[in-house]
């Protein structure tokens, strides 16, 4: 464990598409980042038994954390993208989660990784802590709190609601020079 009260910033930005491909022999589903300028959908390639063909993408962009204190570089090129959860299925574990942290007003941002020939790559628990970390630091938390969960917890994806986190400046080539709060 650091001695160190790390203060995060996000450094090692990278703007480009988080591309969706999927298999029509195993009906398997697959993400991955791409820094390309215009990713064309419907480029097919075979591996294996499997056909992949790319069906969606979103622009999107990744990033590092690294301590201004002592220069711990954390690297998140495993992480998909964060979603803020506005609550669906009762028996959810995210919902669930949620409305035990209302009181408390803290909210919750579900973090995915990459989904790899339908395998979910998870985020560790560390690497969750320093996100929830990063987004505190930034905000007065005498009102309201972040917290960061893993997608693990969410059984079928296809019936939750929420909102994906777009960055306000995200659409520019450049790095932006001044953020927007997030929420």
């Amino acid at each position: 464990m650091s001695a160190c009260q790390h203060r995060w910033e996000m450094t090692s930005i990278q703007f480009g598409f988080v591309v969706f491909e999927k298999c029509f022999h195993c009906n398997g589903l697959g993400t991955y980042f791409t820094a390309e300028d215009n990713p064309i959908l419907g480029d097919k390639y075979r591996d294996g038994d499997c056909f992949w063909s790319r069906v969606e993408n979103a622009q999107s962009f990744r990033f590092d954390l690294e301590c201004i204190k002592c220069g711990h570089l954390e690297k998140f090129d495993d992480l998909m993208g964060l979603m803020h959860c506005t609550g669906c299925l009762p028996d959810c574990e995210v919902e669930i989660q949620q409305a035990g942290l209302e009181a408390e007003r803290t909210w919750i941002l579900v973090a995915f990784g990459f989904l790899h020939k339908d395998q979910r790559k998870l985020i560790s628990q560390y690497k969750l802590d320093i996100l929830t970390d990063y987004f505190n630091q930034r905000r007065d938390t005498s009102r309201s709190r972040m917290k960061i969960i893993s997608f693990d917890l969410i059984k079928d994806l296809s019936m939750c609601r929420g909102d994906f986190i777009h960055d306000v400046g995200m659409l520019s080539p450049e790095p932006p020079t001044e953020r927007k709060p997030l929420f």
